[in-house]
């Protein structure tokens, strides 16, 4: 989110609406809990969720039932996705939103607007 990747910079910066799907929340604290800068990264992603364009995006039981869907797409094809990856798709299917990610297996879902960054 904040690494200073241009192409995601440009994209965020040009975004009028943000969903940080709460999956992605708890990944991002998770990786702050094991690193040295926690408070710093607090105070970032503290002072990016203040932003108006930014919403959390939620689980409910419309986002169970993308999930259920993309579980069972992906499961026919034999093609899975980790689990958290897969409630983040969800969460975008839920509220129209594109994926953008550094990750090509969001790729494999079919429905799903996907935006891949080249890392």
């Amino acid at each position: 989110m904040h690494r200073g990747h241009p192409p995601a910079v440009h994209l965020i910066a040009a975004a009028d609406r943000i969903f940080v799907p709460v999956i992605v929340l708890g990944e991002l604290r998770a990786g702050f809990l094991g690193g040295s800068k926690r408070p710093m990264n607090e105070a970032l992603l503290h002072v990016f969720l203040q932003d108006p364009t930014e919403r959390i995006g939620t689980i409910d039981a419309d986002t169970a039932s993308a999930y259920a869907k993309l579980d069972h797409q992906l499961h026919q094809a034999g093609t899975p996705i980790p689990k958290n990856d897969l409630w983040i798709a969800a969460v975008a299917v839920r509220v129209g939103a594109t994926i953008v990610t550094y990750d090509a297996h969001f790729r494999r879902l079919r429905g799903v607007e996907v935006r891949l960054l080249a890392a």
